[in-house]
């Protein structure tokens, strides 16, 4: 067995470069959705109703399953939160 290191968690779970940044991209969001959603202080049912999504999609997004949600529906209910997206495209380090 060799030992591997990883610049990032989502290197090591991804089993390729695109599907590693697709999940950064998708955490990065979620976090976001999640912080805004605290702040105001909206409840679940209030945070579905905002975003167009039902309560269980909201305890899917508070929970990190990741899995269940595309970058692009990320990106909507983000808009839908107040928050403003923008992707930032750089050569790897």
């Amino acid at each position: 067995m060799t030992d591997k290191t990883f610049t990032n968690v989502w290197d090591a779970l991804s089993e390729s470069p695109a599907e590693a940044e697709n999940m950064k991209l998708r955490s990065s969001l979620m976090i976001a959705l999640e912080t805004q959603i605290k702040a105001r202080g909206w409840t679940q049912i209030e945070a579905a109703r905002r975003l167009g999504v039902s309560q269980p999609r909201i305890s899917d997004l508070l929970r990190g399953k990741i899995n269940q949600f595309s970058l692009d529906a990320l990106v909507n209910m983000a808009v839908d939160a107040g928050l403003h997206v923008e992707v930032l495209v750089t050569e790897p380090t």
